[in-house]
């Protein structure tokens, strides 16, 4: 087996027991250091921004996640606007990020007039250069955390922006982000599983608040593999400075794994 022996940090939260193992199986050391907190679901503050929306007449509503889509339709309906809600996504353009979000407004009977082409905010991005947002109102639901290129694609192109989330991500335990960085940089580690884009941006604000910025790029372009589930994980790493990363063709953990344990197995070769 490939991972014979190499350290693999999982950085997620969750499944930590079912991805630990996937690597025993593959020979590997599974060490889990969880680089996001809990999620939360921002309840109240959701109400506020539904009710602003459903006073707005919006001429965009873009979505970026199929949880989120589900979220504000729940909420909608506990506050008697789900109607008004429904009625609005339909009368919009609607604009859809990542195929769980495609999928969630199918369901609605909702076809969005710009979609990705490859699960990431750049994409979606790309997907509505064509349109003119100038005077336009759009509401973009986002999760867990702000997406800065979008709102500012959208501001710089003249729309007025009505950001809604509906989740917000907790810090993770900083004890364990400075054992991380240290094991990094020492060489202790041999990999580092990614599973979602938020653990790549916690990580490296640490990284720049604590002065690890530099040793910890140059350790994953050097001795410590990265391995990222998906094109946005894959994205968030490449936009920290990390030349190369790991990715599955297939954005499932196991698969995962599976193509980490192949590149060590070339590197042998």
């Amino acid at each position: 087996m490939s991972l014979s022996n190499k350290r693999v940090v999982i950085a997620g939260l969750r499944k930590t027991d079912e991805i630990s193992t996937l690597i025993k199986n593959h020979h590997g050391i599974p060490l889990v250091r969880s680089l996001q907190g809990t999620v939360f679901f921002n309840s109240e503050e959701v109400k506020k921004d539904l009710e602003q929306v459903a006073q707005a007449t919006c001429d965009w509503m873009i979505f970026t996640t199929g949880i989120g889509v589900n979220a504000l339709i729940d909420t909608a309906e506990e506050i008697n606007l789900k109607s008004l809600f429904l009625e609005m996504v339909s009368g919009a353009n609607v604009a859809s990020r990542g195929y769980k979000t495609f999928s969630a407004l199918k369901k609605l009977g909702v076809s969005p007039q710009a979609k990705d082409d490859d699960g990431t905010i750049n994409g979606l991005i790309s997907s509505l250069k064509p349109f003119d947002f100038k005077g336009k109102r759009v509401m973009v639901q986002l999760h867990g955390e702000n997406a800065p290129s979008l709102i500012t694609f959208l501001e710089e192109a003249g729309a007025d922006v009505l950001p809604v989330l509906p989740y917000k991500h907790v810090s993770p335990n900083l004890q364990t982000m400075e054992r991380f960085c240290q094991e990094v940089i020492s060489g202790e580690v041999d990999a580092v599983c990614f599973t979602a884009a938020v653990q790549v941006h916690f990580l490296f604000k640490y990284a720049s608040e604590n002065g690890y910025m530099h040793q910890l790029t140059k350790a994953f372009n050097s001795h410590t593999v990265a391995a990222a589930v998906g094109k946005v994980t894959a994205e968030a790493l490449h936009g920290k400075g990390i030349e190369q990363c790991v990715q599955p063709d297939l954005e499932r953990m196991g698969a995962m794994i599976v193509e980490l344990s192949h590149y060590f197995g070339r590197i042998k070769e």
